[in-house]
C-alpha cells in the first residue's frame, strides 16, 4: 500500500502524518529521521488495527502543490 504522508518543518525538528490513518504521526530531528519513523509508524498503526479487527482505511488521499501570486 501507498499512503500520503504530510511532512512539516517546525522551527527545531520535523513532524509527520497520515491524512488516511488518524493518529499516525512522528516526528523527528530531520527529514530523513522523521520520513524512516513514519514508515515504521504506518506499519505499527496497521498491525494493531488488524490485531483489533478493525478494517485498514485504504490509502485516499492525495497532495498537489498550488501555485498563487503573492499580494
Amino acid at each position: 500500500m501507498r499512503y500520503l504522508v504530510v511532512i512539516e518543518r517546525g522551527k527545531t525538528s520535523w513532524g509527520a502524518h497520515v491524512p488516511d490513518l488518524p493518529g499516525c504521526i512522528a516526528a523527528g530531528e530531520t527529514r530523513e529521521e522523521v520520513l524512516e519513523l513514519i514508515r515504521e509508524a504506518i506499519d505499527l498503526h496497521i498491525e494493531s488495527l488488524r490485531q483489533d479487527s478493525i478494517p485498514v482505511p485504504s490509502p485516499s488521499s492525495e497532495g498537489e502543490f498550488v501555485e498563487v501570486t503573492a499580494a
